[in-house]
């Protein structure tokens, strides 16, 4: 076969592959796959396990818990903890860490109220964090990056600054995969998709971290408030938190906020002025946790 004549063969292949997820039931597989994850299944489970960590190729020896027959369901096993010391938070106050494992699928500038998804596409900031223009005014004009989460990846979230959080809500969506095709392909992917937007307060200025939901993944919680969804729903919920007090929820750098079952994407938005990448954090940049995410800018300190 020429490389003309494969290089059609895989244009097709992907256009059956992104008709097909407009035409699944993709909440209904989801859900079975996530009830699927939660049960107790005993060597079954071992089974399942052991496959996905040849298919993936996981390196097991960075996680608190190394064998299969360790997780009572796969739940357990693909939000793994991992064991201390297998990650390095930077712990200079000038900076911000990365909060997954993935790799960067897009960053930058957030312009007229865009954000760039692939070539050819772009999304609403808005739109992406519920659909209030006051939830949204913080970061306008300010910067973004989202970070795709592979499924050989660490699945929990970490914060990547320290923060106060405000508010939290739910946006009942589509659930897309959100793989580099279908980001490719797509419309508006993150800002269809099920969601949970959090937005917290940071001495720097605001920031959002939308952990967006995706073709069978199975939940989506919070340290604070544990499972979001499922239950999915139809309305937009919030949730609103104090600034201040014994009742404000805070996180230091590199702190746990929140985990996937099965595999999605983060959205971090950052107020204007605050933060300026890595010259080395662009697409396609492999993410650790941890390690150096971006540094507040001059004008932010001054």
């Amino acid at each position: 076969m020429s490389l003309q004549s494969k290089s059609s063969a895989k244009t097709f292949s992907n256009k059956i592959k992104i008709a097909l997820q407009y035409a699944m039931p993709k909440h209904a597989i989801s859900r079975l796959v996530g009830k699927l994850a939660a049960a107790k299944m005993g060597w079954l489970t071992t089974k399942l396990i052991d496959v996905f960590i040849k298919a993936y190729n996981i390196n097991m020896s960075e996680a608190k818990l190394k064998s299969a027959d360790d997780f009572e369901t796969f739940n357990d096993f693909f939000t793994r903890e991992l064991e201390e010391g297998a990650r390095t938070i930077d712990q200079n106050d000038d900076t911000l860490c990365y909060p997954v494992d993935g790799a960067i699928s897009q960053q930058g500038d957030i312009i007229e109220g865009k954000l760039i998804q692939a070539k050819g596409f772009d999304y609403s900031l808005t739109s992406l964090l519920g659909g209030d223009a006051r939830t949204a005014a913080p970061f306008q004009e300010g910067k973004f990056s989202c970070i795709y989460l592979a499924p050989k990846d660490y699945h929990r979230i970490h914060m990547p600054m320290a923060a106060t959080l405000r508010e939290m809500i739910y946006v009942p969506g589509e659930l897309f995969s959100v793989n580099p095709l279908t980001a490719n392909n797509v419309p508006d992917l993150f800002a269809r998709n099920e969601r949970v937007v959090t937005i917290f307060d940071t001495d720097h200025g605001a920031l959002a971290m939308v952990l967006v939901g995706a073709t069978i993944v199975a939940s989506i919680e919070t340290t604070w408030a544990g499972t979001i969804t499922p239950p999915a729903g139809k309305d937009i919920f919030r949730w609103q938190y104090p600034a201040a007090g014994i009742d404000a929820i805070t996180f230091k750098k590199g702190d746990e906020m929140g985990r996937f079952k099965l595999g999605s994407t983060v959205v971090s938005i950052f107020a204007p002025n605050m933060i300026e990448f890595a010259p080395d954090a662009e697409p396609e940049t492999v993410t650790r946790l941890g390690e150096l995410y971006a540094s507040l800018t001059k004008e932010n300190d001054e």
